[in-house]
């Protein structure tokens, strides 16, 4: 898509460091439990799991923190987290890996969302999820809106991490939309509210998303050409990156030609947190200086590592240098 040279991709990534991204969105603690199985329940027909450990990782917005940190610059996540266990599990999840909490908002009587994985014998058996969608109230909002007044010189750059979790209202997108006007927003986001981001620099949807929302067919090149020509239209934004989960991605800019990016992956084995790691290299890489298409093409290639590995992880800076240097070398 671009072709760097090896100097280009020193400057960039040494500007990484630099960039403090504001990530606000719904975010999840992902809770695994792993064990095995010999025997079925004489009390029903299900398999007992014998428990061997456990273990806690960023969910949700919370893994595009993850990935920015990952990718060496700063972040400050924006939420909603309950007063229980899982609250005080993702504070110490964050201070541990030297992110600041300021920005989490404790609301009583609303859960941590959490997601608890049962994986027995390399198998997963079954999802237990502890959330509430309700949309929060007038007094959170106003609560959110305070802490970014409070932080908004400090930021380079925002990212709106929408799971339907009840955190992204209307009216605090709209509103926080308008107070960071100077600063580059960056969307990633699902069926609700999907046309209420109006006005940013990206719009991320992937390909089910867009198709749920505008009711076409993302299976030909002329079905991905009208959906992005319809967001750029009816979202006023900058510029629209359609993700197409093994077929790489598209970009789209108003006036521009649109790009169709093949995957850089060899091996594709888990699609998850993808997504994650592809909305913030771009807000990462676009506040460092870099092109929309610059910074979609380091997105490609850490989408392309991330899908190669077993499970959500992250995309490691030194990983991604090495991938974008032996392309330029």
């Amino acid at each position: 898509m671009i072709e760097f040279s090896t100097g280009r991709i020193e400057t960039l990534f040494k500007t990484f460091t630099n960039r403090k991204i504001a990530v606000i969105g719904d975010l999840m603690l992902d809770h695994y439990v792993w064990g095995s199985v010999s025997r079925i329940s004489p009390e029903a027909p299900v398999p007992v799991v014998e428990a061997e450990s456990e273990s806690y990782r960023f969910g949700g917005a919370a893994n595009v923190v993850h990935n920015i940190i990952a990718l060496g610059a700063s972040a400050i996540p924006i939420g909603v987290i309950g007063e229980d266990a899982g609250g005080e599990k993702l504070r110490t999840l964050f201070a541990d890996h030297h992110v600041p909490t300021e920005g989490l908002i404790t609301v009583p009587g609303r859960p941590t969302t959490m997601k608890t994985r049962i994986i027995a014998n390399h198998q997963h058996v079954v999802r237990t999820d502890w959330e509430i969608r309700e949309p929060i109230g007038k007094k959170v909002t106003k609560q959110i809106l305070a802490f970014w007044d409070s932080i908004h010189g400090d930021v380079d750059g925002i990212i709106f991490e929408d799971y339907n979790k009840g955190l992204l209202t209307r009216d605090l997108i709209r509103e926080f939309i308008r107070r960071a006007a100077d600063r580059p927003t960056f969307v990633d986001p699902k069926y609700h509210h999907f046309f209420d981001y109006q006005g940013v620099t990206l719009f991320k949807p992937n390909r089910k998303e867009a198709e749920e929302r505008l009711g076409l067919s993302l299976a030909s090149l002329s079905g991905r050409r009208r959906a992005g020509a319809e967001l750029l239209q009816r979202l006023n934004c900058r510029a629209v990156m359609i993700t197409l989960g093994e077929e790489g991605l598209m970009l789209f800019e108003p006036g521009g030609d649109d790009i169709q990016v093949p995957t850089r992956a060899v091996k594709v084995h888990d699609v998850s947190g993808a997504g994650d790691t592809v909305i913030a290299t771009m807000a990462v890489a676009m506040t460092a200086g870099a092109t929309l298409r610059e910074a979609a093409t380091l997105a490609n290639h850490a989408a392309g590592i991330v899908v190669g590995e077993v499970g959500i992880v992250p995309i490691e800076k030194e990983r991604l240098y090495r991938a974008m240097d032996d392309d330029a070398g």
